[in-house]
């Protein structure tokens, strides 16, 4: 691959993404074929040899089996793993995320007991954030959680749940407060909840890309949750989830990232591939949309490791969830079109199975709408911009609208 950028990459940086080169080398064909025929339910040999090379959450302690490094190094090998499109990338990607959780919520017991077998790819994790009757409404979480001396019962539904059906460990969110005069975000907790606890896998979806990964919906009659699974405390869960909202959109804008595999292959395609005498390339309606795709990876990877040295430098500021989303929303947008435009210079061929292009669309078509989908992020985006703007001190400002010829007619700004 050679559309990388290395203008945000240190030699920390730059030796992580070789072994990570070096890793999806090692990747068998056959399973993405296998994951994509529906085979497998989950790529467990990606999985543990991930663990095994000690690529699993490279931000975390190296007590913990991580490697100590920042943001910039988890999205590096992100943009990466995801060349193999957005379930290989899930899977990389659900330590970092789980893992957050643990590692900044955790007790030193629960660190030992999950964080340290999740990093050595021995133990799966995922998240259920989801309800059937909920989707962007996080806060109106249906599933209950209640105690009952040292155990939670925790009764509900999640669904989607990225892979669910191999997973040992979910992270999930319950309503210990059963008040219902109590807003959502001041009654939930979150809970590290065994599957053998009595998480039941209820339905496994078929989708249209994102295939491999033992996507399903899970039922929670009653499973029997030990109060030392706990996570930060009771009614706490809206800073647990804040926090995983890093995580789970920052690692979505890196894997967008991956969109660069497909149009490496459209150059290179259309550089071999022949019309009226000459390549392809050698055509404005060609050459112009691979420039366009360059320029906008470009520009995605840049906003991306933006976002992602920001989040090393204060993770809950108003700016990092600002950056994060803008991050989450261009680099998930851009991989989509970036994909759509390889398509259209293969042509037909681009549309069978000959080349994975249309594994890919179906693949990057789930990162608009997961992890909160691209126009939550603009909800989010303005907002924190909002914050940011009427809250500052414009006696620091030049005051732009005093640069108009006509500035002095005050009579004529009118706002109500």
């Amino acid at each position: 691959m050679v559309l990388e950028n290395d203008i945000f990459l240190d030699d920390v940086h730059l030796k992580i993404r070789d072994e990570v080169k070096d890793f999806v080398k090692w990747v068998d064909p056959k399973l993405l074929r296998a994951m994509d025929a529906e085979e497998v339910d989950y790529p467990h040999d990606f999985y543990r040899e991930a663990g095994r090379r000690n690529l699993l959450g490279l931000r975390f302690p190296k007590k913990y089996g991580g490697r100590e490094l920042d943001w910039v190094a988890d999205c590096v090998a992100l943009e990466e793993i995801s060349l193999f499109g957005f379930g290989m990338g899930c899977s990389y990607a659900m330590p970092i995320i789980v893992g957050e959780a643990i590692n900044t919520f955790g007790t030193e017991e629960q660190k030992k007991k999950y964080l340290v077998p999740i990093l050595k790819g021995e133990m799966v994790s995922a998240e259920g954030l989801t309800e059937p009757r909920g989707g962007s409404d996080f806060f109106g979480t249906n599933t209950v959680a209640e105690r009952d001396g040292d155990v939670y019962y925790l009764t509900g539904e999640k669904r989607f749940i990225a892979g669910a059906k191999e997973a040992d460990l979910f992270l999930l969110y319950a309503r210990t407060n059963l008040d219902p005069k109590v807003p959502g975000h001041k009654a939930l907790s979150a809970f590290l909840v065994e599957k053998d606890m009595g998480v039941e896998i209820a339905e496994t979806y078929g989708l249209m890309g994102f295939r491999g990964m033992g996507t399903a919906r899970i039922q929670l009659n009653g499973a029997e949750v030990p109060a030392e699974n706990l996570l930060l405390g009771e009614n706490r869960g809206r800073e647990v989830f804040n926090r995983m909202m890093l995580p789970e959109r920052l690692t979505s804008a890196a894997s967008g990232l991956g969109a660069r595999a497909a149009l490496e292959l459209a150059m290179k395609y259309a550089n071999m591939r022949k019309a009226f005498g000459v390549p392809i390339r050698m055509f404005q309606g060609v050459s112009f949309k691979i420039a366009d795709c360059i320029t906008k990876l470009d520009a995605a990877r840049a906003l991306v490791f933006t976002a992602a040295k920001q989040a090393d430098r204060d993770p809950d500021s108003y700016e990092t969830r600002r950056l994060v989303s803008e991050a989450k929303m261009y680099g998930t947008q851009v991989g989509w079109e970036v994909i759509n435009d390889a398509m259209q210079i293969l042509g037909g061929i681009g549309y069978t199975q000959v080349y994975p292009l249309e594994r890919l669309l179906r693949d990057f078509r789930l990162g608009l709408i997961w992890t909160g989908s691209n126009e939550i992020m603009q909800l989010v985006i303005q907002h924190e911009a909002y914050r940011k703007l009427l809250g500052s001190n414009f006696e620091k400002e030049r005051d732009i609208e005093l640069d108009a010829i006509e500035a002095h007619k005050i009579a004529e700004k009118v706002y109500e």
